[in-house]
């Protein structure tokens, strides 16, 4: 925790929490007003110590535009940030400014946590792609601004690939190209065994961009029903299952081993010779494969054409309904949304900015493997579809149905049949339809 007012001088540090989580402590105080007649904002969010540092410069940098207004933040690891906030969040005691995943959106606008933005004109957001900002909205008001954006990809090992002589992907490349070639890959002498890929049958994430090439969608109406059905997911999961026994996607032993991190991927176990993932984390591949070896390619689109990939929010900002300082919280966020010299401390810590001109002002800095994401998204401006509303707050529940119904099918204890029909019981019932 940074607390300002104090007469102790203190620098961050980095300490392993018992649950092996790396997560950023400062200086010591409690959590309430400001000192002498200043306003105290708490402000949490996640990250790296990357991200952590350059927050930190910022937050010193508005502090010093905004001397009555004091901020005092919190940060730690993803899965540390997530349990704390939702404890929080429970018991009343959001921090004033949040940074916020897309799948909480739902969650905690619709159970009265966040506060409706749209009210404090200190906050501005016309530079602001409207499809990503569209992602923030619920019920017609806006609670979550989009931070930044990413998309998914499929990652590889460059090196690895050109060792095969199986030509790289192309930029428009179709699913039963993808196919074809992770077969190729998988049967190459280059590859030792190596299959081309991780199994996509256990992500929902990619279930949705191959919906999306096919003119369906996860959810429609809100959020309130399914966009598919189960002859939909029957034949995702049977092409699936074909990919599998053929060799060409990892077997079940790798699939059920992953958890959301580069290193339990195909890819990341050196068991595959690419994985898709989104395309900011794909940035933890370098430590197993090697600096600028791994490449990024384009999600496969439909034998029809369409593309189904879309720029989602990697994260957003939000504030809490409970605030006792809304106007402050809407300049601080607004701050590190547009502020230029906020963006040029910020920069791709938090993925490629949403703002415009945020994004445009970080370019020529940007360095290492911000620069390959740059990159890759700079290929699909204005060619993709605008992103899905925020997935309903029962999705992180169907996620993880999904995982299961699919583990079921790749030890064949299920057919994608039987999986599919279980899937779309739960996720009816989860949505109460």
């Amino acid at each position: 925790m940074r607390k300002k007012g104090t007469t102790v001088s203190c620098a961050l540090s980095l300490v392993l929490t018992l649950g092996g989580t790396l997560t950023l402590t400062g200086c010591g105080g409690g959590e309430g007003g400001g000192s002498g007649g200043k306003v105290t904002l708490r402000f949490a969010w996640w990250g790296n110590p990357d991200r952590a540092a350059r927050t930190e410069e910022a937050v010193k940098l508005f502090e010093k535009r905004h001397p009555g207004i004091d901020i005092s933040t919190s940060f730690a690891g993803f899965d540390t940030y997530k349990a704390k906030l939702a404890t929080q969040a429970a018991g009343g005691d959001a921090p004033d400014v949040m940074q916020l995943d897309y799948r909480q959106i739902d969650q905690y606008s619709n159970s009265g946590i966040l506060l409706d933005l749209d009210r404090y004109p200190e906050l501005r957001t016309a530079e602001i792609d409207k499809g990503l900002l569209a992602t923030g909205v619920v019920n017609g008001k806006q609670y979550a601004i989009p931070a930044a954006r990413n998309t998914e990809t499929v990652a590889y090992d460059s090196a690895l690939w050109r060792a095969t002589g199986i030509p790289e992907p192309t930029p428009d490349w179709t699913w039963d190209d993808w196919a074809d070639a992770m077969l190729k890959l998988s049967r190459s002498k280059a590859a030792g065994g190596q299959a081309g890929s991780t199994d996509p049958g256990q992500s929902e994430d990619i279930f949705e961009v191959w919906l999306r090439g096919k003119g369906k969608a996860l959810y429609t109406h809100g959020g309130t029903r399914l966009g598919f059905d189960a002859d939909d997911l029957t034949r995702y999961w049977q092409w699936c299952t074909k990919l599998r026994k053929e060799g060409a996607v990892a077997p079940a032993e790798v699939t059920t081993r992953m958890d959301g991190s580069v290193e339990t991927t195909a890819l990341g176990l050196r068991k595959g010779v690419t994985s898709f993932n989104w395309d900011s984390a794909a940035s933890g591949y370098q430590a197993i494969i090697g600096e600028g070896k791994v490449r990024l390619a384009a999600l496969p689109v439909d034998v029809t054409g369409k593309r189904g990939q879309f720029f989602k929010p990697s994260m957003f900002f939000g504030a809490s309904a409970k605030t006792a300082h809304p106007r402050e919280s809407a300049r601080f966020i607004d701050f590190l949304l547009n502020d230029p010299q906020a963006g040029a401390i910020l920069g791709a810590s938090r993925g490629i900015p949403a703002n415009e001109s945020s994004r445009k002002r970080a370019l020529p800095k940007l360095e290492g493997f911000d620069k390959v994401v740059y990159d890759y998204q700079k290929q699909f401006e204005g060619k993709l579809d605008a992103p899905p509303e925020a997935p309903p707050k029962g999705d992180a529940s169907l996620q993880t149905t999904f995982q299961r119904d699919y583990d079921q099918v790749s030890y064949e204890r299920m057919s994608p049949r039987e999986a599919a029909e279980d899937y779309i019981t739960e996720a009816k019932a989860e949505l109460r339809q």
